[in-house]
């Protein structure tokens, strides 16, 4: 496992698609909201 922190970018998506299914468990969220906490900031150009 990963000492930095942060979840990658391909991780992040795969909770992002678990948040808007409407058919995920209320756990698969609280999980999918937590990598999403630690994924990587989008820097602005």
């Amino acid at each position: 496992m990963a000492k930095s922190g942060q979840s990658s970018k391909g991780v992040a998506k795969l909770a992002s698609k678990v948040l808007t299914n409407p058919k995920s468990s209320k756990t698969a969220k609280t999980l999918a909201g937590s990598v999403l906490s630690q994924a990587p900031n989008k820097k602005k150009k």
